[in-house]
């Protein structure tokens, strides 16, 4: 059978020209059952377009295990870690997942009570509302007028002792229909986006990392390929008490931080210090990939020698460890790629699996559920990878220090 693309939906208020390049939904095979040249196509096309759309496909957790550790065979356990959630309560991440008994690499997301579901008795599930982590909140009367707010923009990853994984897969079970919903940003702007209800758990607004470098003014792409952020021990119960920003895009500096002698055991060896800019590995092109809410610290390099020193930023080079000049500047860096513009929601449909190259893109969960909504769930996989991403290359560092 021929594989066909087609674009993805994308909503009115997106650049059609930006996310031209963005997501495919793909016709022609079965992702539960792809010959070993049907994956290396999937796999090239998921790297170009950085996210994947099959409709109406059956897929057992076991199957959707398999695909999603064809990415990375050398890869095993949930992102996170199997353990590391549920053995620790305050993790911000502990209310959101449950695990599959017979698949641990597969988690069950959503909301609502399920029963006698793939060997759970019970499983109550829970959207994340933007009132448990932001500092600010939507008022009540704004609430029951529709609007919403993004939750918490991030990449799927422990970032701490395991690797980021380099995809995740998302399958949809059951999906409650219901009104849209408009996200407010209510950063001093009047930006707005119009998302279908809880148009999912975990990636309901997409904005690529291709794209968030791409815009930026030479002296941020500059400052960007030239540095290397590392991020805080367990940095989901280091992050608990603390409160977030009203476009999810970070956490408002208030010192509410865990110290660190109060957090879980950790080693210096396993604490993640990542590029701040990530090479896709087929098309070369640089994706700016930065969890703003778990970022401690940025290591600077300094300019190449030979380079213009007019205007640049940190030309010397430096170590911030400022928690609120390290925000200050992720803010700055990141903010115009969550743009209205920017942005794809998926209006979500049963038996739909996306495939999204997790070390490309930044998602956020979306909107808010009543108990009248009905029950939504979704299977989510990604696995810590067996290597951390690349940065950029000394090429790229001609190109754009």
């Amino acid at each position: 059978m021929t594989i066909e693309l087609e674009p993805f939906p994308l909503p009115e208020t997106a650049d059609s020209k930006s996310l031209k390049d963005f997501g495919r939904v793909v016709r022609g095979l079965d992702p539960a059952n792809l010959t070993e040249q049907e994956f290396k196509e999937v796999e090239n096309l998921l790297y170009q377009y950085d996210a994947l759309l099959f409709k109406d496909v059956k897929l057992s957790p076991e199957a959707q295990y398999a695909l999603t550790k064809a990415f990375d065979p050398l890869s095993e356990s949930y992102g996170h870690g199997n353990n590391a959630i549920k053995d620790d309560k305050r993790s911000i991440l502990h209310p959101d997942l449950k695990t599959i008994p017979r698949v641990p690499q597969v988690q069950l997301i959503g909301n609502g009570t399920v029963y006698n579901y793939e060997g759970l008795a019970e499983a109550k599930l829970k959207h994340p509302h933007h009132n448990t982590f932001h500092k600010t909140v939507i008022s009540a009367e704004d609430e029951a007028k529709g609007f919403t707010r993004f939750y918490r923009w991030h990449i799927d990853a422990a970032l701490y002792n395991h690797s980021p994984p380099k995809v995740t897969t998302l399958y949809a079970i059951n999906i409650p229909q219901g009104p849209k919903q408009v996200v407010k940003y209510d950063d001093g702007t009047e930006d707005k986006l119009v998302v279908p209800l809880g148009t999912t758990v975990c990636n309901p607004a997409v904005t690529t990392g291709r794209n968030t470098f791409d815009i930026l003014p030479p002296n941020l792409k500059s400052l960007a390929v030239r540095s290397r952020v590392r991020y805080s021990p367990h940095p989901y119960v280091w992050m608990s008490s603390a409160k977030a920003l009203p476009t999810g895009l970070g956490i408002v500096s208030e010192d509410l931080e865990l110290p660190l002698d109060k957090l879980p055991p950790w080693e210096e060896s396993k604490v993640k210090v990542l590029p701040m800019v990530w090479k896709n590995p087929v098309t070369g092109r640089l994706h700016l990939q930065v969890h703003p809410c778990a970022a401690g610290e940025i290591f600077i390099d300094p300019l190449p020698a030979g380079k213009d020193r007019e205007g640049a930023l940190y030309p010397n080079g430096a170590h911030l460890k400022d928690l609120r000049e390290v925000r200050e500047i992720l803010y700055q860096i990141q903010r115009p790629g969550i743009a209205p513009s920017l942005i794809y929601p998926h209006n979500w449909n049963e038996r739909d699996l996306i495939i999204f190259h997790n070390r490309g893109i930044l998602h956020s969960v979306v909107g808010a559920f009543k108990d009248s909504d009905g029950v939504r769930a979704l299977h989510q996989c990604n696995l810590a990878a067996s290597d951390d991403p690349l940065g950029p290359t000394e090429e790229d560092l001609e190109s754009y220090a």
